[in-house]
């Protein structure tokens, strides 16, 4: 773990979870897995507060346990799941676009808790949308249960393991750790609950306060309580279905740039009819024929069947191999390659001619006139095409001239983005007599790029504490001022009063704010558009490490 890394870890986890959930999962990030003793004696806190940190993360699925053999419990933070939080906002839109309010709430309820019950989902979900709806209008459970049933379904949301009914002897030791399974079968299915009511008001619930203060102090004192039917069962966000999706969406922009609409859409449908049976970590999808496309084609795309042939063909036969031809039967079956696909390497000998792919093109090609200059990237380009290349002949090719050439391809050397092959003519290896070559490692210049990325969202996320530390007087003098005029619309105050509260925030604090919140929302936006670098260069490093 680098050390970009594990700064950006740390910073996540104190602005999400706070300091001493930071400090347990620092101190396990920097000297990996550890007993609870080892981890109260390295952060310096109290038994119960680490016991409590390990609580949150284990709950939120950023750490795990493992019993050995000896008896011991020992624990992990899971360093790639800590680096998901920074995607958490493309999750929730995701679902947004999708599924619409109902899908957004739910995914996002689920994110913010860690895991959860089908009823409660549901009940805080539908008091969420209630509070947001004119004044006699509420949401009624079964229409935010139906988006959770088709959350499921499609695999965006899944069961969390649990701890298996066994019989055992009374004589018996428990294990120092319960191990949590669940079948593959079981991990999609919704238990069958009739959920019935309407989402409540904040003032409603606060009128029914003390019931639920009761109903508690009946359960302490071990009365009867209901419980709930789904008792038992939770739900967790299923991230990597919503890693397929991008890489889907990257999948279905870059043939839309390379060929035309048409066939990203017949690329979409293969992608939409193979999405729950494809494994994500699988190099193709499920072999689909030409009829079983054509049925599936959108009602709005009139063509006909032998056109369809025609883009399934000339897909096929692409340098960049994005779609494969499988077999002969039922008009042809097709295989989208999703690794290979994805990271634009293509085989055989075709390759000599291939163009570079959409990896190169979404992240390392762009950043090189903005750094280095276009000739500069000029060179690369070049590199990638015809491979390896002398110093003269990068000169000749990209008619540059020698000191310029040699300046540029020294400065890109320097930053890891060009490696230098030295292949001798004698064993002397004497300079004389051995040709350097310039060529392109991919998977060297990735991990650098992925390097500065994670380097860049660190000092996105401190600045914005920073902006945040030096207007934090201001910003709770307006959540001061937006507390008192809304307690005041609620009591039915005349517009005058309003607006001498309002105006107990002056014209240059007013100023202050907004420009404030021009900042916060650019650091924002920054951090959403790294973070689309980041999936890519991720995906592209996991599919080249899983190249047969």
């Amino acid at each position: 773990m680098t050390q970009a890394e594990l700064r950006l870890c740390s910073l996540l986890l104190q602005e999400h979870f706070g300091e001493i959930v930071e400090k347990v999962g620092n101190s396990l990030l920097r000297t990996g897995p550890r007993p609870l003793r080892l981890l109260v004696g390295d952060t310096g806190l109290l038994p119960d507060q680490v016991k409590k940190a390990l609580c949150v993360l284990i709950q939120h699925n950023l750490a795990r346990y493992e019993a050995q053999p000896r008896g011991s419990v020992e624990y992990e933070a899971q360093s790639e799941r800590i680096l998901r939080i920074l995607r958490y906002p493309r999750y929730i839109y995701t679902a947004k676009t999708l599924y619409g309010d109902p899908g957004e709430l739910l995914v996002e309820e689920l994110l913010l808790h860690g895991h959860l019950p089908m009823s409660r989902a549901v009940a805080r979900v539908a008091d969420r949308l209630t509070e947001t709806m004119e004044d006699g209008k509420t949401m009624d459970y079964t229409e935010v249960s139906s988006t959770f049933v088709r959350l499921a379904d499609t695999h965006f949301i899944q069961r969390c393991p649990m701890v298996p009914e066994s019989p055992r002897s009374a004589k018996a030791q428990p294990p120092p750790a319960p191990a949590l399974v669940i079948a593959e079968k079981d991990m999609y299915v919704v238990p069958r609950l009739s959920l019935i009511g309407k989402g409540k008001r904040r003032h409603l619930c606060d009128e029914e306060e003390e019931g639920e203060h009761k109903a508690k102090r009946q359960k302490q004192e071990g009365g009867s309580s209901e419980t709930p039917p789904d008792d038992g069962i939770y739900w967790q966000v299923n991230l990597e279905r919503f890693h397929q999706h991008f890489r889907d969406q990257a999948l279905v922009g870059a043939v839309a740039s390379r060929m035309d609409q048409t066939s990203s859409e017949v690329v979409r449908t293969m992608l939409r009819m193979s999405e729950v049976t494809t494994a994500s970590g699988a190099s193709h999808t499920q072999p689909l024929s030409s009829n079983e496309i054509f049925r599936s084609l959108p009602a709005g795309y009139n063509i006909g069947k032998q056109v369809l042939d025609q883009y399934l063909a000339l897909l096929a036969d692409d340098p960049l191999e994005f779609v494969g031809k499988a077999g002969d039967s039922g008009g042809g079956t097709y295989t989208i390659s999703i690794l290979w696909g994805e990271l634009g390497v293509t085989r055989g000998p075709r390759a000599s001619r291939a163009p570079p792919g959409p990896f190169l093109h979404l992240s390392l090609i762009p950043l090189l006139p903005h750094r280095f200059g276009s000739r500069c990237a000029r060179i690369f380009r070049l590199l990638l095409r015809k491979k390896h290349l002398e110093q003269k002949q990068v000169e000749d090719f990209a008619m540059i001239p020698a000191k310029e050439a040699k300046d540029m391809l020294y400065k890109m050397l320097s930053e890891n983005l060009v490696s230098l092959q030295e292949i001798p003519k004698t064993p002397d290896h004497a300079p004389s007599r051995t040709f350097y070559l310039y060529t392109v490692n991919v998977m060297a210049a990735a991990r650098m790029l992925l390097h500065r990325c994670y380097k860049s969202v660190a000092n996105l996320v401190e600045r914005r504490q920073h902006e945040m530390r030096e207007n934090k007087r201001l910003l709770e003098k307006s959540q001061r001022v937006e507390a008192i005029l809304a307690s005041m619309q609620a009591t039915g105050a005349e517009a005058a009063q309003l607006h001498e509260v309002e105006e107990m925030i002056t014209s240059p604090e007013r100023q202050q704010l907004e420009t404030l919140k021009c900042n916060v929302n650019k650091i924002d936006a920054s951090e959403n558009q790294v973070d689309e670098t980041i999936f890519v260069l991720e995906s592209f490093i996991e599919s080249t490490m899983k190249k047969p």
